[in-house]
């Protein structure tokens, strides 16, 4: 089942901005951090949780889709 889960994240890659890593988290986490309190930081904040908790089920793809809402909320999606 993992081999299958690994075999469809990187055709949905080029779909997200970004990627479900630690270290993409961790650095969204950081940038959301340096956000104006708001409406904003409290929907990037719910993503961030939400890519949290995807990432450790081991939903790969719904983890980068949430980190990506998370980076478009805080600015830093291109």
């Amino acid at each position: 089942m993992a081999a299958i889960a690994y075999a469809v994240v990187p055709a949905n890659a080029a779909h997200m901005t970004a990627g479900c890593s630690g270290e993409n988290l961790a650095k969204t986490e950081s940038m959301v951090e340096n956000m104006a309190d708001g409406e904003g930081k409290m929907v990037a904040q719910k993503e961030i949780a939400l890519a949290q908790d995807s990432m450790l089920s081991g939903k790969m793809g719904a983890c980068g889709m949430h980190l990506s809402k998370a980076m478009h909320d805080a600015g830093m999606a291109k």
